[in-house]
């Protein structure tokens, strides 16, 4: 057997805005932005903690989307995949976005 797939992380320059607006613009993926942001900076997350009550099937989609579009970085360990927000990548790439996401949920 071979070695599996390495999952999709593009470089900082290779994010797109289309492609994160498209990401962020689905309720739980921006809910996964904003339990990620609430964490210190460059926090890793089990993926099972982030939202306990989704079920896994659920998710798997939410984080493959999240990552392709540069807003997630995963790391498998075992059995287990970590996933950090890519703040930095992001703030750099498309000043204030993240903040405008975390904001959103304050006012509602």
């Amino acid at each position: 057997m071979g070695k599996p797939a390495t999952a999709l992380h593009p470089t900082r320059e290779q994010i797109q805005l289309v492609e994160v607006l498209a990401a962020l613009g689905h309720p739980v993926r921006a809910q996964i932005v904003r339990t990620l942001s609430a964490q210190p900076p460059g926090t890793e997350m089990f993926c099972g903690s982030v939202l306990p009550d989704v079920p896994k099937s659920t998710l798997t989609n939410h984080w493959r989307v999240l990552r392709e579009a540069g807003v997630i970085v995963q790391r498998p360990e075992g059995r287990k995949l970590f996933i950090t927000l890519r703040r930095d990548d992001l703030d750099v790439r498309f000043p204030g976005l993240l903040d405008l996401v975390v904001q959103e949920s304050h006012a509602m």
